[in-house]
């Protein structure tokens, strides 16, 4: 058996299969729907310190939970110490999360643009800063999530001092920022880091499946994975790879298994409040992917207005082509 316990803080979890914090996907219907099938922690999608300061009420939906979406994280984005304080402050005391993570890996232009993101790589002194603020001020453990840089000593002398400004853990992404999400992720580069640091390492790029799964822990030496893009409308992925790492057996996943989540989706984003602030088209394009007359259940699901008429299309569509 591969799958651990990870502690981070005073949260200890029964596995470490984590959902990584994704912009747009992560609501808290999507949260609930990974840990249903076996996800261990997961994150909020990043929320901008300022947007939360200034009261933006899509910000403040962000961060909502519930009591069966524990223990969860939330991930804040910003590149002032001071306001990513406050806006910390103000997560801890209405949210009440078990973790509050810092993005300093996103390597969109919007956002590095702005200082923020993996741009704040690019300052070992801010980097300290940020997170020692952060734990000074904060009874709840701090993480922070990064990318690899140019080099194993320019990502080492970033991950000590994350480590030494007092985070609790440490997610990273084994691709540099300009690699955006091309090419392959270094778990070299990664194995580094875990050999040199004392607080828990967390693997982040490129397990899509069972096996990749298992080769980023047996070759990094990871405490966690963190699973990201592979879940996007695919959900199961925890519970296929969880099964795996238990008994070393593959899970058989029926054909309609996507739709059947799919259906599920639709009914805790209803459930929660949710259904009007996102974009659902995305969404389905997501959970019907590969799958067959999937542009036509896209194309229908286009017209319509509530989530009855949805579930009963994807039934229809399961009975149809399953």
């Amino acid at each position: 058996m591969k799958l651990n316990k990870l502690k981070i803080g005073k949260t200890e979890t029964p596995g470490n299969l984590l959902l990584a914090p994704m912009a747009d996907v992560t609501n808290l219907a999507f949260r609930l729907l990974c840990r249903q099938h076996g996800a261990d922690l997961t994150y909020t999608e990043m929320i901008s310190a300022d947007a939360l300061l200034s009261e933006n009420r899509k910000s403040l939906l962000k961060g909502l939970s519930s009591p069966k979406d524990r223990p969860f994280g939330i991930q804040l984005v910003g590149s002032s110490p001071e306001k990513l304080r406050e806006a910390a402050l103000f997560v801890e005391e209405e949210y009440r999360p078990e973790l509050i993570d810092v993005n300093m890996g996103c390597p969109v232009q919007r956002i590095t643009g702005t200082g923020c993101g993996s741009a704040l790589l690019n300052s070992h002194t801010l980097v300290y800063e940020i997170i020692s603020e952060l734990t000074d001020a904060l009874k709840t453990p701090v993480t922070a999530k990064i990318r690899i840089l140019e080099s194993d000593k320019k990502t080492l002398e970033i991950a000590h001092q994350i480590e030494k400004a007092g985070a609790s853990a440490l997610t990273i992404h084994g691709r540099k920022a300009e690699q955006m999400y091309s090419g392959s992720s270094d778990l070299a580069a990664i194995k580094v880091v875990k050999s040199e640091l004392s607080i828990p390492v967390i693997a982040n790029g490129d397990v899509v499946d069972e096996k990749s799964a298992e080769n980023t822990l047996d070759f990094t030496g990871c405490d966690g994975l963190m699973i990201g893009r592979a879940a996007m409308g695919n959900p199961f992925i925890f519970r296929r790879i969880r099964h795996y790492l238990e008994t070393g057996e593959k899970l058989e996943v029926d054909r309609t298994r996507q739709l059947e989540d799919f259906e599920a989706y639709i009914v805790l984003l209803e459930e929660h409040g949710l259904f009007s602030s996102l974009n659902l088209r995305m969404h389905a394009h997501w959970f019907t992917k590969g799958l067959p007359g999937s542009r036509q259940i896209r194309e229908k699901i286009n017209t319509l207005k509530d989530g009855k008429a949805i579930i009963d299309l994807i039934r229809t569509s399961c009975e149809d082509k399953y």
